[in-house]
């Protein structure tokens, strides 16, 4: 599954991290980030797929569109176990 702009910037925005923070996390330049969340460039899927896993490392969890309710996709925190 591929990641939209919107779930990757709501995956942000639930781990407080700003388009900085993820670019040195994931090792995507920030300038490729700030493009694709604002439409106007979409990555190379291996760019695409460094920024997915590095969130989901962080403890994000994307749904596809009607994967776990009816609606849009989304973005939720995984549990984390203690």
């Amino acid at each position: 599954m591929s990641i939209s702009a919107a779930q990757c910037r709501a995956a942000r925005a639930l781990l407080a991290w700003s388009q900085d923070q993820l670019s040195v996390a994931s090792n995507v330049a920030k300038a490729t980030i700030a493009n694709f969340e604002t439409g106007k460039r979409m990555p190379y899927d291996r760019t695409l797929a460094d920024i997915r896993l590095t969130l989901e490392r962080a403890g994000v969890a994307f749904q596809a569109a009607g994967e776990l309710i009816d609606g849009g996709e989304g973005v939720r925190l995984r549990n984390r176990e203690a």
